[in-house]
């Protein structure tokens, strides 16, 4: 259907000539413009994901340097101690309380 719509031009022109007495002719600058906008909104944002896509597989082949010990990023809990096996490191606590006899 649309083939045949632009084989004669003439058919073209008087659709722009209906959607012109539409939207009225001081409205379609504004259109224009806002389609523009929401364009370039849209490329930035495509643009953007792509780019933290790329920062977060490179990130995950680093190495860090805790205590002085060479640790993998996710070995590492939030206060920067070495924590083995991915898991949060807990400290080693004896019962050293004396036997009450």
């Amino acid at each position: 259907m649309l083939g045949r719509l632009f084989d004669h031009p003439l058919y073209l022109v008087i659709l722009l000539v209906i959607i012109l007495l539409l939207f009225g002719a001081p409205k379609l600058p504004g259109m224009a413009r806002s389609l523009g906008q929401s364009m370039r909104i849209f490329k930035s944002e495509v643009k953007e994901m792509k780019d933290d896509k790329s920062d977060k597989s490179g990130q995950g082949q680093k190495n860090s340097v805790v205590n002085g010990e060479v640790v993998s990023n996710g070995d590492v809990d939030s206060n920067g101690s070495h924590a083995p096996g991915g898991a949060t490191a807990e400290p080693n606590v004896r019962d050293q309380g004396t036997s009450h006899r």
